[in-house]
């Protein structure tokens, strides 16, 4: 079994005016030899954006993007003809695969606070896809919601590789197991807020850890909790 634990005061960090970013992993200017991905997760990033500013049209490929709104609304457009706004109710997974450019603004008067994720795909060049779904916040208390997976089980959005990705909000004095998808991956656990207790490590918001070689991990809540797990291949 391999443990690693990320503190939320030990990631990177940007500061940009209208973007302030938190990074768990090696990201844009920041780097740290230690931290390159956690086998094919490969960024999670934490940002606010200010109102009536964003990301202009960028260019993405071969990278497996999941983007989940925790604050306001975020205004998508892309070069495979998509437009869209996500609120805090839905997930964004797009597969940039072969190559896609795509913007990401705040339009509204209040911060957006989003996560986003980038999984390294299974093979390359595959053909750019766009998927986006709403996710009650009914179907995660006490248990796990599955948001991505490499088939779409669960009614979750599909992804270019053996990955699951998972949110769950815990009430204080529950526990749960989580038990891998696919023998030989690993877990990363994120807590967006509350505190977990994983493998007798007490995990506040924003700290996260990373496990390898166990088939399931049991998680208690110290406090009424939110956190996402995201199991994916460990040799990618």
């Amino acid at each position: 079994m391999s443990l690693v634990i990320h503190k939320a005061e030990e990631r990177g960090k940007a500061h940009h005016g209208w973007l302030e970013s938190r990074f768990s992993f090696s990201f844009a200017s920041w780097h740290d030899p230690e931290r390159m991905g956690f086998g094919a997760l490969r960024v999670l990033n934490d940002d606010i954006i200010s109102p009536n500013s964003g990301f202009g049209m960028h260019p993405h490929k071969n990278m497996e993007i999941i983007t989940i709104v925790t604050e306001g609304e975020v205004t998508h457009e892309d070069s495979l003809g998509n437009k869209s706004v996500l609120d805090s109710s839905k997930v964004q997974a797009m597969s940039a695969g072969k190559g896609v450019v795509h913007s990401e603004f705040n339009l509204g008067e209040k911060p957006l606070a989003l996560f986003q994720m980038w999984i390294t795909p299974k093979s390359l060049d595959i053909v750019s896809r766009y998927g986006e779904k709403v996710f009650p916040q009914s179907g995660r208390k006490n248990k796990f919601q599955l948001l991505a997976s490499p088939d779409g089980r669960e009614a979750s959005l599909p992804i270019h590789q053996d990955s699951f990705l998972s949110r769950s909000e815990m009430e204080e004095g529950r526990e749960i197991s989580y038990s891998l998808f696919e023998c030989g991956n690993g877990v990363y656990i994120f807590v967006i807020s509350g505190e977990i207790i994983v493998k007798k490590t007490n995990l506040k918001s924003r700290d996260a850890v990373g496990i390898s070689g166990l088939p399931e991990v049991l998680i208690s809540a110290a406090k009424n909790s939110d956190f996402l797990i995201t199991e994916v291949p460990i040799g990618e």
